[in-house]
């Protein structure tokens, strides 16, 4: 009977795993073909030969600049980096022209440019940006330039402008410059068609009869927009300022009163011209449109131009190389 009841138990437990087995492979069925791996730890760093590994990022932090309210906006020519006056280059030379400038102002220079201004171009750019420079800071300012072909004397004329495209100040001037002499250094012709002069100074300057008739037609312009009349060209103002611009030219200065001691009244009598009103602009360095920009952001000047009391003017421009300002340009404006 023990032996009865032991088969039992054991065939009883037998079926058991057998039903147990049966249940575990219903419900983990395995696919055909699967493989099981163990997989290894990975390495710390490893990038799958399938995955392309992105480069690192390194961020560079900006610098936040607060632009005050109503800032100033000057600047100190310190000295010429590179290329001097009157430096000699071959003809068709390419060189770099660099200026180091002082911000003596209050605003930052954040997206300021130089650009080309007047006189000879020597393929600069229209505009080229300069470094970021706060208040205080020095900066060097480069431009490069190609030389003429020919021999001779060239003036090119720069300006320092702020993105919104006003000149910065540069002491009492909004221009500056770069002179070199190609060959000899005889002197050419310079803007639209320029001839030497033969009279009326003391020095090989050059007249300009396209500068001449451009700024007359820049101020009339600038009448015109105030609802003012046009003045009209007097040869004998003309003679008056053309004989002040070439004085200039020739002796290095900007004044209104002349080498000789002459004031604006005795140069415009001395012409032969009798006003009743009479006045005088003046301006160096840069060409017409320099000059026209200075002029009218300066209550004086501008006055000047837009005086109603004026009816004819004269206009005189000398350019002479070797002269403090290069461009000399002289309205004269009167009412007999």
């Amino acid at each position: 009977m023990k032996n009865k009841i032991l088969a039992t138990l054991i065939l009883i437990t037998f079926l058991s795993a057998c039903i147990s087995v049966q249940v575990d492979d219903a419900a983990t069925p395995t696919p055909a073909g699967f493989v099981t791996a163990a997989l290894a730890p990975t390495k710390a760093g490893y990038v799958p030969p399938t995955q392309t590994p992105s480069p690192a990022v390194t961020l560079t932090p900006t610098l936040a600049v607060t632009i005050p309210p109503n800032c100033t906006n000057t600047a100190a020519l310190v000295r010429d980096v590179t290329i001097q006056d009157g430096t000699v280059v071959n003809a068709g030379e390419t060189f770099t022209k660099t200026w180091e400038f002082i911000n003596t102002g209050t605003c930052p220079w954040i997206g300021y440019v130089l650009k080309y201004a007047a006189g000879d171009q020597m393929s600069a750019p229209l505009s080229e940006p300069i470094p970021a420079t706060l208040p205080k800071d020095r900066v060097e300012v480069s431009v490069q330039l190609t030389a003429p072909t020919a021999n001779g004397s060239y003036t090119g004329y720069f300006t320092l402008n702020d993105p919104n495209g006003k000149d910065v100040t540069i002491g009492i001037e909004k221009t500056f410059w770069v002179k070199i002499t190609v060959g000899s250094g005889a002197s050419p012709t310079t803007g639209s068609g320029s001839t030497p002069a033969t009279s009326g100074g003391t020095c090989a300057y050059s007249q300009d009869a396209g500068y001449v008739n451009q700024v007359a037609a820049l101020i009339n312009a600038e009448r015109a927009k105030a609802g003012m009349s046009a003045l009209t060209i007097n040869s004998l103002l003309a003679n008056a300022a053309q004989s002040h611009a070439a004085d200039m030219a020739c002796n290095s200065m900007i004044s209104h009163t002349g080498s000789n001691g002459s004031t604006i009244r005795s140069r415009v009598a001395a012409a032969g011209y009798s006003p009743s009103y009479v006045e005088e602009i003046i301006y160096g360095g840069g060409g017409p449109q320099a000059a026209m920009t200075w002029w009218m952001n300066d209550q004086i000047h501008r006055d000047a131009i837009l005086n109603s009391r004026s009816s004819e003017m004269g206009v005189g421009y000398a350019y002479f190389s070797n002269g403090s300002y290069g461009d000399y340009i002289v309205v004269v404006f009167g009412s007999p």
